[in-house]
């Protein structure tokens, strides 16, 4: 039974944060870490004591983590940046309510001495003889140690403390992974039990030694199971300091999702009757699994369930059927054509996520140019005159302060131009629209057709379509670019300005004009002539969109979302290959340019030029961070692979990222590609091999084992991430139990059974039809409760013990 742990988190917004620059303001980021390991960098947001990010991230994890961390930092072109202060959760915090955290949280201040990290390896003996009871620890080394000296090192020993009596190891210079090896025997004195507190400190020759870690051990564990093994270092036990708002607060949501994933055969059956539903009548279904889930769900929830359901559907071949049972329900249900798909209903999310899933490299293909040029150019652009600042104005025209009318002019000639080529690019782009989004989007123009037939509806066809792909995907991705992995980073007030125009102006096309006038933005009047010129082109594209056979999708069911031929990231990067010498280890540092798909990761001078090497994906066997020391570089890592003569051999590349994003954006693809192979390493060396010696742990041999723990299991999630049709099952599964009791007093008691019939029966419901409701309801939880004793099954036969019970035997 494989288990799985994964961490949404998304960081909303500051406010009140101190003033770190002499304009009086800040240039705030956050860096979001789990177990001291940076898995995101937010953007900087210029000029801003109250910063709004909005950046969702989705981490998967191993389920052995233990805290979460939140840094804002003020970010300085000279010199080091500025710590504002740090938001902690441990894991039980965020576990403490199954919804997860939706709070503001006062930033507290960053203690030196609790930043702590890494763990220390211990074997520890009580031993008696006549001279009386003797502690003896065999201190054996640590890693992952904080970096403490200026050289992202640290020179640690340890202090151990037992009564009265205290020892201390030897120094280990210049390293955050030591190998002491060392016994240390302290005599027992008169008095209590005591406890054994093991603290690892970082030795200076100036000044005071900095504080490591430290670990604790009662009497009564040192008496009846003395430590053997890694331990995780942990703070001074000290109550952390609330500032009192002083140091401004952070807006989270966080939400820990852990499960235990059972074997395929055991979701079958649920499988079944979720395809079942997608290929009966949609209204008339009320008790499978689907039509409950959408009664059930609501928040943050849907979205989640909303992406595993189509991730599902894809899997097997029917997200079209899938995404045409919801939409034609809520059609149903909807009387006024001027509300429909405007909720965040099961609909409205699934095909939203559909869109993402299926189309981000469409919309790349579409927006991207533009975004890029409106990023470059940083053209002013305002036409309310409620915004206009004419000192700004003047200030990038360098003509004089122009006039209120002359900004209006430029800023619509600039407006009306970065439109045309947006519009130009969205109705020129049908033929490059993934076919199932086109055919998803033919079988919902229809159903709308069939269901609002009249002339005065007419357009409600193309505003069904339309709501979805302008302003469900097109114009959130104009808004906010970084979002959707259109830049790296957000925009800053000037062009966040000019890209909220520009979505406000396709939005008011996707709306087919006709709100244009009706609101407080009569300031937009000016672009309304261009506005309604689009709208007949947005029409045309539409046909054209929906113009395509239903056989132009393939109905096999898809085993990725891509291909594994197909680049999934790419870019240049500094390649360091090691190249070994008969004397000494020579890095050659050259720039080039990087391809990733799931078969290979190859590299050449140019995105244009012939492929030089062409690495082997299956070869892969880890993919990790270097410290910083290595190169005396940042954001470097390294991709271990094993040649294909099978001798074995270990060779390993070093990649150097322009930024942290970049660095954990490239871990987490060739983690996820390489996700299958059988032979990773379970630990290597986060440092080099230079002038004889690891430079992390200081190992002269080279084929010393590895001194850090692996993390292949630390990924960031992404609409790329592959397909996992038992893990999206589970989730389908715990959904379905919030509302097994609310299905169970709904079809199988008779009470309510009677008053279901009579409101029924005024419907034109016949007992037939209700009878095979009950029956639905009946196998619906009878398919529960065999999940449920198949997941109590493995948690007793994961902990050895007998399974109780008929099927234990």
């Amino acid at each position: 039974m494989a288990k799985s742990s994964s961490l949404h988190i998304r960081v909303v917004e500051g406010r009140a944060l101190p003033a770190k620059d002499v304009s009086g303001s800040s240039d705030p980021y956050c860096l979001v870490k789990v177990d001291d390991e940076v898995v995101a960098r937010t953007a900087t947001v210029w000029r801003s004591l109250s910063p709004f990010w909005g950046e969702e991230y989705t981490v998967h994890l191993p389920l052995d983590f233990h805290h979460l961390a939140f840094y804002v930092l003020d970010e300085d072109t000279v010199g080091h940046d500025d710590v504002i202060g740090k938001v902690s959760l441990s894991k039980e915090v965020i576990t403490a309510d199954p919804r997860g955290i939706d709070s503001w949280i006062n930033l507290s201040r960053v203690d030196p001495d609790a930043e702590v990290q890494g763990e220390v390896r211990l074997a520890v003996q009580l031993l008696q003889d006549a001279r009386g009871r003797c502690l003896r620890c065999h201190l054996l080394q640590a890693r992952d140690l904080a970096p403490r000296d200026i050289s992202g090192t640290s020179d640690p020993f340890a202090r151990l403390f037992w009564g009265s009596q205290s020892l201390e190891s030897s120094i280990i210079k210049k390293t955050r992974f030591p190998h002491w090896d060392e016994v240390l025997e302290l005599w027992e004195t008169s008095g209590a039990p005591a406890p054994l507190r093991v603290e690892l400190w970082d030795w200076d020759m100036v000044g005071k030694n900095d504080f490591l870690g430290m670990v604790e051990f009662s009497p009564q564990v040192l008496q009846h199971k003395p430590p053997n093994g890694w331990f995780r270092l942990q703070p001074f036990p000290t109550a952390e300091v609330d500032s009192g708002g002083s140091l401004g607060a952070l807006r989270l949501k966080v939400r820990l999702a852990e499960d235990r994933v059972l074997p395929s055969k055991c979701y079958r059956p649920l499988m079944e009757l979720l395809l079942e539903a997608v290929r009966g009548p949609p209204e008339e279904d009320i008790a499978s699994p689907l039509a409950v889930l959408e009664e059930l769900t609501s928040g943050d929830c849907r979205q989640d369930l909303a992406t595993k359901l189509v991730k599902l559907f894809l899997g097997q071949g029917l997200a079209g059927p899938f995404l045409d049972y919801l939409t034609r329900r809520e059609v149903a249900r909807t009387t006024d054509p001027n509300t429909l798909f405007r909720s965040n209903s099961l609909a409205s999310k699934a095909v939203e996520q559909f869109m993402k899933l299926v189309g981000m490299r469409y919309l790349h293909e579409v927006l991207k140019p533009i975004i890029n040029r409106v990023f470059e150019e940083k053209k002013y652009i305002e036409l309310d005159p409620g915004k206009m600042d004419l000192g700004r104005a003047r200030r990038i025209s360098f003509k004089g302060t122009p006039s209120e009318e002359q900004v209006r002019e430029t800023s619509l000639g600039l407006l009306t131009s970065y439109l045309g080529l947006i519009v130009d690019a969205m109705v020129g782009s049908a033929g490059r629209c993934p076919a199932a989004m086109r055919l998803a989007f033919r079988k919902l123009q229809q159903c709308v057709e069939e269901h609002f037939p009249a002339a005065e509806h007419q357009d409600v066809k193309y505003l069904a379509v339309s709501g979805f792909l302008f302003l469900r995907f097109f114009a959130p991705a104009i808004l906010t670019p970084k979002l959707f992995d259109l830049r790296d980073q957000h925009a800053d007030p000037q062009t966040s300005r000019s890209l909220l125009l520009l979505a406000k102006a396709v939005q008011s096309i996707g709306n087919l004009g006709q709100q244009l006038g009706q609101g407080k933005e009569q300031w937009m009047a000016p672009l309304h002539p261009f506005l309604l010129q689009s709208v007949a082109r947005v029409k045309d594209f539409l046909d054209q969109l929906v113009d395509v056979r239903a056989d132009e999708e393939a109905g096999s069911p898809a085993r990725a979302l891509v291909p594994s031929s197909v680049t999934v990231r790419e870019g240049f990067l500094l390649k360091r290959k090691e190249e070994r010498g008969s004397l000494a280890t020579c890095f050659a540092f050259k720039k080039r340019y990087f391809r990733l798909s799931g078969e290979t990761l190859s590299y050449s001078k140019g995105p244009e030029c012939q492929v030089h090497t062409a690495i082997p994906v299956p070869h892969i066997c880890a993919v990790e961070r270097v410290d910083e020391g290595a190169f005396q570089l940042p954001h470097v890592m390294q991709v271990v692979t094993r040649d294909g003569s099978g001798m074995g051999t270990l060779h390993t590349t070093y990649l150097q990222c322009k930024n942290v994003n970049e660095l954990n954006q490239w871990l987490s693809a060739l983690r996820k590609a390489s996700n299958p192979n059988q032979d990773k390493l379970a630990a290597c060396h986060p440092g080099a091999f230079r002038g004889g010696r690891w430079t992390c742990c200081l190992q002269t041999e080279r084929s010393a084992a590895g001194c850090s723990r692996t993390h292949a299991a630390v990924t960031l999630g992404d609409w790329s991430d592959p397909l996992d049709p038992d893990a999206e099952a589970q989730t389908v599964y715990r959904q379905l139990l919030l509302g097994r009791d609310q299905l169970r007093l709904k079809f199988l008691e008779e009470s309510n059974l009677d008053a279901a019939a009579e409101a029924h029966t005024g419907q034109g419901s016949c007992p037939e039809a209700l009878a095979r409701q009950k029956a639905a309801a009946a196998h619906l939880l009878e398919v529960l409760e065999d999940l449920d004793r198949a997941h109590e099954e493995f948690l007793w036969r994961g902990q050895g013990k007998v399974v109780p019970g008929p099927w234990g035997s």
